[in-house]
């Protein structure tokens, strides 16, 4: 094994195994409120550009790497979209996130 890709190949279990805490603490409290759906969406969407790149290159630890950037952040997205919660009530907007009773719009 040269040494580039000896590089290559300790470098994608180095970077894989630093985003493991992440999707362990994401996965067992699904309390994802710390992390911006926007950045997200737009690290999928790159993700699935930077595809048409990696894929076209011969096959070594570079595509193990973007495989696993490319399925670990989209889990990321569907877990984000998933256990989002709704925005919480505070003195400012009390009574303005409820939608009105249909009794009160003169429905039954």
């Amino acid at each position: 094994m040269n040494i580039p890709l000896l590089a290559g190949s300790v470098s994608t279990v180095l970077f894989a195994s630093s985003m493991l805490p992440m999707l362990f603490k994401a996965v067992r409290t699904k309390d994802l409120a710390s992390y911006s759906l926007s950045n997200i969406t737009l690290t999928n969407i790159a993700n699935a550009v930077h595809s048409f790149y990696v894929f076209d290159l011969p096959a070594g630890p570079v595509w193990l790497l973007h495989s696993f950037y490319v399925v670990t952040s989209a889990l990321m997205l569907v877990w984000c979209l998933r256990y989002r919660k709704a925005p919480a009530e505070t003195p400012a907007t009390r009574g303005r996130l409820r939608p009105m009773p249909a009794a009160a719009m003169g429905r039954k």
